[in-house]
């Protein structure tokens, strides 16, 4: 599984291990400020980890949203994202509430790493980790892999 935590400056990707278990921080895309170029450089990063050895069973989304539970601004540009790489990949896109992630990614970061300016640069692959990890870990039984998959991608 492919975890994204989507921002207008930088996406951070995470992978978790074949088995679905455990999520760890990928790597930062740096894009323009257009939902859709971020989704066109995702779906490209999701065909290189597709064509991998244990490929790819889905992709989860971090949906921002108040710590109310209401949308925003950005949930709506999250959404537009979603929408984008929905119609570029034939990959399962799953959503998953992203409230806290950033502040909990900070947080563990910070234990670790003493620079802020080191901590920026790995916070936001950090977060898609946590949202990856929040995903499978409410998952009530394993995941397919790619490789599990029938022809028509059940």
């Amino acid at each position: 599984m492919l975890g994204v935590d989507v921002g207008k400056r930088r996406i951070g990707l995470a992978l978790s291990d074949a088995s679905a278990t455990l999520a760890s921080p990928l790597r930062v895309l740096t894009v323009s400020r257009a939902a859709a170029r971020g989704a066109v450089e995702v779906a490209q990063e999701i065909a290189v980890l597709e064509g991998q050895e244990d490929g790819l069973a889905g992709v989860v989304v971090g949906l921002p949203l108040s710590l109310s539970g209401e949308t925003h601004r950005q949930t709506t540009y999250v959404l537009a994202f979603v929408e984008t790489l929905r119609q570029r990949t034939i990959l399962p896109v799953h959503l998953q509430d992203e409230r806290l992630s950033s502040y909990e990614a900070e947080s563990r970061l910070a234990q670790r790493e003493k620079s802020w300016r080191r901590r920026k640069a790995r916070l936001d692959a950090a977060s898609a980790a946590i949202i990856l990890q929040d995903f499978l870990d409410h998952q009530p039984g394993p995941l397919a892999t790619a490789g599990d998959r029938d022809p028509e991608g059940r």
